[in-house]
């Protein structure tokens, strides 16, 4: 089989779409050959079989020529892939959905969100199946969909016994962004401090031009609170370098919605730190501890001072846990599943 890929970037230095190299690393392995069109096209390495293709994004290319490049690109190579895998982005579905339905190729979208729209159910049709992690996504509804394992290559976030833990740190790390509420993150910091003068909590991300002053707002926020002294602000960084920051923090704080499911919960489990979400996808999964409900500070904070009072043998017990449940999410097992469902 051979297979074209859409995705918004292909980058090994991108804070934020880093992962998705190594997703076509192990596509590459189930594939004969591996075709990817980007928007993006950063730095890279591939194997042989996966030829890397641009919209021209990183060149400053107009809309026009991105449209002009799609186009070329499917019809010139469309003796060379059997199927086509999209991976978030509908809209290249929209646009080339009837010319693949036409050829023959068979199509496949991963989208999980909890927001959608009639031009995702659009873009739904032309698919012969979907792909969502989370039941709560919005694409979760369709009978053609199929929901998969996150996807997280485990032996890069193993926990590595010599790195130091430092005691009583929390980390947020996502974009940073309103639907991902690092601010309820800051209030419970804040809530937490005076009965753990040692608590300590290390954001990082980076803002979307349209979330720049909400991320000044919450900087000035801290700094206004005389909370600068244990909560501090970072620049995003690549997925190669996540791996020292979970093994660096006792403990790792998602806020993001049930229909999203981010990936970074199970790096975080995967190496060793303590997890707390607001997912609904985890219940029966793990200890009931590390999940509280959606925008609900108060219990937020009660579940993590719970946990901040752990014996080392609860703490021990509650990784074991989420350690055996980030195994079943792991990249391979994705991977595998995929080609199942495409073949």
């Amino acid at each position: 089989m051979k297979l074209l890929v859409f995705t918004q970037k292909i980058d090994l230095d991108d804070p934020g779409l880093s992962f998705f190299h190594e997703w076509v690393r192990e596509l590459s392995l189930h594939f004969e050959s591996v075709i990817v069109i980007c928007l993006y096209r950063g730095r890279y390495n591939l194997p042989e079989n996966v030829h890397v293709l641009s919209l021209g994004k990183e060149t400053g290319a107009s809309r026009f020529k991105y449209l002009k490049n799609f186009y070329s690109y499917i019809w010139k190579h469309r003796k060379e892939y059997d199927k086509v895998f999209v991976h978030m982005n509908q809209e290249y579905i929209l646009l080339g959905g009837a010319f693949w339905k036409l050829w023959g190729k068979k199509i496949y979208m991963w989208r999980n969100h909890h927001a959608g729209s009639w031009l995702t159910d659009l873009a739904s049709t032309f698919c012969t199946k979907v792909f969502c992690t989370s039941r709560f996504s919005y694409t979760a509804k369709y009978k053609k969909t199929e929901i998969m394992p996150v996807g997280v290559p485990l032996l890069q976030f193993a926990h590595q016994e010599k790195t130091e833990r430092i005691p009583q740190s929390l980390l947020f790390l996502a974009r940073i962004a309103p639907i991902k509420k690092p601010d309820l993150f800051i209030d419970a910091l804040m809530n937490l401090r005076g009965r753990f003068p040692k608590l300590t909590g290390n954001i990082y991300g980076d803002p979307l031009p349209e979330d720049a002053s909400y991320y000044e707002q919450l900087k000035r926020r801290v700094t206004d609170a005389h909370g600068d002294s244990y909560i501090t602000f970072h620049k995003g960084v690549p997925n190669t370098e996540t791996p020292t920051l979970y093994g660096s923090h006792e403990f790792f704080v998602n806020l993001s919605s049930s229909g999203m499911y981010d990936k970074t919960i199970f790096e975080a489990m995967a190496s060793g730190c303590l997890v707390i979400a607001s997912n609904e996808n985890l219940r029966g999964q793990i200890h009931d501890d590390c999940i509280f409900k959606d925008k609900d500070l108060p219990e937020l904070i009660m579940k993590l001072e719970k946990m901040l009072r752990y014996t080392s043998e609860e703490r021990e017990a509650r990784i074991r846990e989420i350690r055996a449940c980030a195994e079943k999410h792991s990249l391979k097992i994705l991977g595998t599943r995929l080609v199942q469902s495409m073949t």
